[in-house]
């Protein structure tokens, strides 16, 4: 998926949340919802993003909800098959 459309779509995602009038719900919601509806390719790639671009494009309450929430965005790795 491109990028730009993540982007898009996280803003999205930001903007929802942004009526919460407790700023740091709002990280924890961000990220809630970047964890249970995205695909661990999509979280890749936009966190890939924050990593190589800086974040380019997301609004500031977005990027500070990833950089805060790292850990629990990240994907965990597949697991492999035992060699026999």
């Amino acid at each position: 998926m491109k990028v730009d459309h993540l982007v898009t779509m996280a803003n999205q995602i930001g903007t929802f949340f942004a009526s919460y009038p407790d700023q740091e719900e709002a990280s924890s919601e961000i990220a809630s919802h970047l964890q249970r509806f995205w695909a661990p390719p999509m979280r890749r790639q936009l966190l890939e993003h924050v990593e190589l671009n800086e974040g380019e494009g997301l609004h500031a309450p977005v990027l500070a909800s990833i950089r805060t929430h790292v850990t629990r965005l990240t994907p965990a790795l597949p697991r492999t098959a035992a060699a026999g």
